[in-house]
């Protein structure tokens, strides 16, 4: 593979274009998440924010009572949404052996489900080869539909990252894992892309069955998952795949899976005032979660699939992916990923979410 160096002067002209898009952002939905209108939107008045309900969701995401403090947190369209404090959520709690946490990371358990070759890494990037080329024209750099990133995990070690940052644009590594691990690289996976200056994020790798999605979120927030809206710092990403220790499913219902999943994403978008990314594959969402939850009109999606263009079908609902985890390995540190996006809706997408 030949990698494209992004010097310094070329990162500057992107972020000259930023605060364009961030005021576009504000008026309507990004090209990398659904319509507007499948959400409750809270749109600019010039003095602050007027709310225009969907009753889609109201009732899930609006206060019943009107005393209490509202909450609001951005989806992935770029519309803030009102979130109802969580709730108590029963699932099933069935701890399993937990033997090599270290060893789980986003994918780990994915390419067993892929067969057949996987997507090379000229096929993933194409656009943003198409763009390199394009830049020695003159051509903006926030034309890129393709940006290059990775993530990775205490699989990986230290990273030198000064070696790897001119190479991408975005990097998430593994904070922590159920409500019992912590990444012992993550300062270094998540500092050092900070510094070189890239954009980063954290992710948790969910384990549904040893405790509640409200509760993992938490652990998650407490051990570096949380949003800053710095424009550096991507919204956490739920990563949650076929069970590492058990049956894939956790031994949870489509619809215990759902309130699972709905328990972090709540407990995430309520203090954060962002809903985070999920990762998954299509194949674990169809037979797991059961494509019964309406996600798709909150979350970006990061999809892993290692063999189909483009990202492979999606789960029901997401009419495109925000970041595509293509393949396992690479040239570079873990995972290789691609943000669905010009640099600029990365850039609001850490600013904003």
């Amino acid at each position: 593979m030949s990698l494209t160096r992004r010097s310094g002067a070329t990162r500057l002209r992107r972020r000259t274009a930023v605060a364009a898009t961030a005021l576009a952002v504000m008026g309507g939905a990004l090209t990398t998440g659904v319509t507007a209108a499948q959400a409750e939107i809270v749109t600019p008045d010039g003095s602050g924010y007027a709310s225009v309900y969907a009753s889609t969701h109201a009732s899930r995401h609006a206060s019943t009572n009107a005393s209490a403090h509202a909450v609001y947190a951005m989806t992935v369209t770029g519309q803030k949404v009102r979130v109802a404090k969580p709730t108590f959520a029963a699932t099933p709690v069935h701890p399993e052996k937990i033997t090599h946490p270290r060893r789980d990371f986003m994918g780990s358990t994915v390419a067993a489900h892929f067969h057949g070759p996987q997507i090379s890494a000229s096929a993933a990037k194409a656009s943003t080869a198409k763009a390199s080329t394009a830049k020695a024209s003159a051509v903006k750099a926030n034309s890129v539909p393709q940006l290059p990133g990775v993530d990775v995990s205490a699989y990986q070690g230290d990273i030198n990252w000064k070696g790897v940052c001119p190479y991408i644009d975005f990097s998430y590594a593994k904070a922590t894992e159920g409500t019992y691990y912590t990444n012992p690289d993550f300062y270094n996976q998540y500092v050092g892309p900070y510094d070189c200056p890239l954009i980063r994020g954290a992710y948790h790798f969910a384990i549904p069955d040893n405790s509640r999605g409200k509760t993992q979120a938490d652990y998650f927030l407490a051990h570096g998952g949380g949003w800053s809206g710095d424009g550096r710092t991507l919204p956490g990403a739920l990563d949650i795949e076929y069970n590492p220790y058990g049956s894939e499913c956790y031994g949870l219902t489509q619809s215990q899976m759902e309130s699972w999943i709905w328990g972090f994403v709540d407990e995430y978008a309520y203090r954060e005032h962002v809903y985070p990314v999920i990762y998954t594959t299509t194949d674990w969402w169809k037979t797991c979660e059961g494509n019964r939850g309406t996600f798709y009109k909150f979350d970006p999606l990061w999809i892993a699939n290692y063999s189909a263009s483009g990202g492979g079908p999606r789960p029901s609902g997401w009419g495109t992916y925000t970041f595509w985890q293509y393949r396992d390995s690479g040239s570079l540190p873990g995972d290789q990923d691609v943000f669905n996006g010009a640099y600029t809706q990365l850039k609001v997408l850490a600013d904003r979410g």
